[in-house]
């Protein structure tokens, strides 16, 4: 089933006014919000799914997606704000940003390395 989460016609966000029982064909309507899961965009969903799939274990995530553990586990920290969720450890979140940096080439070692001494001293 594919989503339909904009307008196709301005592109403007949709809102969910009716809901119908598939059994009995009873109506309810109203103005609902979409669960933040449904917010978000196909990339991050496709990877939660994968995730779930594989019973929240980052090892096999990564196998499967073909990325690296730092990358896997950077992946998710992103997620986490997205679903309203607190971030355990805002440190570690801003370290696997900078190791999938350096992974994608976009740093090299030594930047690296002086902007996770940063991170560590900011606690």
């Amino acid at each position: 089933m594919k989503r339909l989460d904009k307008c196709p016609s301005r592109g403007g966000v949709l809102a969910i006014t009716e809901y119908t029982c598939q059994n009995c064909r009873t109506k309810i309507t109203g103005t609902f919000s979409q669960d933040e899961l449904l917010s978000l965009p196909d990339e991050p969903l496709d990877f939660l799914k994968v995730f779930k799939k594989n019973g929240g274990n980052l090892s096999e995530l990564q196998k499967e997606l073909n990325i690296s553990y730092p990358t896997a586990r950077s992946k998710l920290e992103e997620l986490v704000p997205s679903l309203w969720f607190e971030p355990a450890n805002r440190q570690i979140q801003e370290a696997s940003k900078i190791i999938r940096k350096l992974e994608e080439g976009d740093l090299k070692p030594e930047q690296a390395a002086e902007l996770l001494r940063e991170t560590k001293k900011r606690k």
